[in-house]
């Protein structure tokens, strides 16, 4: 398959904190990559350079063998972009913001591209309302229209599903997939199984760098010796995650909350084993000890040492 967008050494800083540094992937026609990092791993500012939102401070993007930088007009053509903050016009009706997006595209047809994007949303019923008068799942549709409304080859969405219900999200899902069907995607997302539930293909950052780039069947055997143990007690005391810290194979333990602890880990039967006997040696009131499913999640806490 064609390489379609090709990112070598891109760094960006905002003043002193670096954003992005020296990340570098190739993305394949027809691919959909889920695209994962912790909270300010860089994500948001990957995706600004991609499509061309703001330019790295060094390295190289290229959109279709087509420099971002030299022509950045020429690769945008290819590119549909729902950022996080869904950019609507809320005093619109969905038909007049979406005229408005085909106009300032340039589109010749416009009444058949708005057609064929309100038809592939699933908006046509709410085409005449008020974009401000829609639930938040209805706006997501209308910003995903404005992003395929120019029929482009790539479409980069951060967040798509951010906010929304447990109904709509389940809905904006299979949107995605269906249009994912014919186009290259990067979906941005916190939302772990919903990119497990989508993706092709997953790239996980950490700090601006590259933590991961594989298919999530890769990624699961890969993090077959790294896990994820949940301990729950009954009446703690202040010194738990302290001991646990000191047990060797041991990488992070996480307080989820009174009683409860998630622990980072290499190892699998020996390293429980090892918890077992702390907890009894302390005295803890152990109401269960387990091992977590090899989930995407689990791989993502394991390979940026449990979000840090």
């Amino acid at each position: 398959m064609d390489v379609i967008i090709e990112l070598a050494n891109v760094s960006k800083s905002y003043n002193e904190i670096k954003a992005v540094e020296n990340l570098s992937f190739k993305l394949k026609k027809g691919e959909i990559l889920g695209f994962l990092g912790p909270n300010g791993a860089g994500k948001t500012t990957a995706m600004k350079m991609i499509t061309g939102y703001m330019p790295p401070d060094t390295g190289t993007i290229k959109v279709k063998n087509e420099d971002i930088l030299k022509d950045p007009v020429k690769a945008r053509i290819s590119i549909g972009y729902l950022p996080e903050n869904n950019p609507l016009y809320l005093d619109m009706t969905v038909a007049e913001y979406l005229n408005f997006i085909a106009e300032m595209r340039g589109i010749e047809n416009r009444e058949k591209a708005i057609d064929s994007a309100l038809a592939k949303c699933g908006i046509k019923n709410v085409s005449h309302r008020i974009i401000n008068h829609l639930s938040k799942g209805y706006k997501q549709r209308v910003g995903l229209a404005q992003a395929i409304i120019h029929d482009p080859e790539i479409l980069i969405l951060d967040e798509p599903v951010n906010g929304l219900d447990p109904k709509q999200i389940t809905e904006i899902r299979n949107l995605i997939k269906e249009i994912g069907k014919e186009k290259t995607v990067i979906l941005c997302s916190h939302i772990l199984y919903e990119v497990e539930a989508v993706a092709d293909r997953v790239l996980i950052i950490n700090n601006g760098r590259i933590a991961a780039d594989d298919t999530i069947e890769n990624l699961r055997e890969r993090s077959k010796g790294s896990n994820i143990f949940v301990l729950d007690i009954i009446d703690e005391t202040a010194d738990i995650a302290e001991k646990l810290n000191t047990l060797e194979n041991v990488k992070k333990v996480e307080k989820v909350h009174s009683g409860l602890y998630r622990i980072f880990a290499a190892g699998n039967k020996e390293t429980g084993h090892s918890i077992f006997v702390l907890a009894a040696s302390n005295n803890w009131k152990v109401v269960q000890l387990y091992l977590e499913g090899n989930s995407l999640e689990n791989m993502f806490l394991n390979l940026t040492e449990g979000g840090k």
